[in-house]
């Protein structure tokens, strides 16, 4: 992955913005490692962790087009987001196909 692409990972998720936020809070603030790290902020919509060195890490959520989407920015805990990532059920877009008899009558067969 290039630099751009590490600092702003993006997901979507069946999970609520709620239920993604509150996870976020048990993911990052609960590990004993180099790059655990403390709630630094919250709002509806979003936590801001701060880690090692004051390294800033950002959780976002947002209802979008049926699923959540969620956006997590930093420079030095990319892998972490993305274990997180990983730990959220995933939205799986699914395509409705029209019934045979539908497809066959608006052709016109």
């Amino acid at each position: 992955m290039n630099q751009s692409q590490r600092t702003l990972q993006e997901y979507r998720t069946t999970a609520t913005p709620a239920e993604v936020l509150a996870e976020a809070k048990v993911f990052f603030t609960r590990r004993n490692s180099i790059y655990a790290t403390f709630l630094d902020r919250e709002g509806p919509t979003f936590v801001s962790f701060r880690g090692q060195g004051g390294e800033e890490l950002i959780i976002a959520a947002a209802v979008d087009g049926g699923a959540t989407r969620v956006t997590g920015s930093t420079y030095l805990f990319d892998m972490q987001i993305a274990r997180f990532f990983t730990t959220l059920p995933p939205f799986q877009l699914e395509e409705t196909l029209l019934p045979e008899s539908a497809s066959a009558a608006g052709t016109g067969a």
